[in-house]
């Protein structure tokens, strides 16, 4: 069993309020959750308007497809969503 886990930090120019940077991560955290079936959630910098951290987890008996998931969904967010703009990620795997 491996567990895949990669921590993704944006970067939302033109934030201006709490408001309108959950209006922006909510639909693309429920998107993920669905397209690709992995847990999605904000695990970081909840009250800071221009920044946001997010984590994306999956879980597989391969740690070579856990990782592959996540890159997936890394390129999705990167070409759906390019306002949201990644600063960091990292990714690591538990085997």
């Amino acid at each position: 069993m491996s567990i895949g886990y990669i921590r993704l930090k944006f970067y939302l120019p033109g934030c201006r309020s709490l408001k309108e940077k959950r209006r922006r991560l909510k639909p693309m955290l429920e998107r993920i959750r669905r397209e690709f079936n992995i847990a999605a959630a904000e695990i970081d910098h909840q009250d800071v308007w221009q920044t946001a951290e997010i984590g994306l987890v999956t879980l597989s008996n391969d740690p070579r497809h856990a990782e592959r998931c996540l890159q997936t969904a890394v390129n999705w967010i990167e070409e759906r969503f390019p306002e949201l703009i990644i600063e960091e990620e990292a990714l690591e795997l538990i085997s």
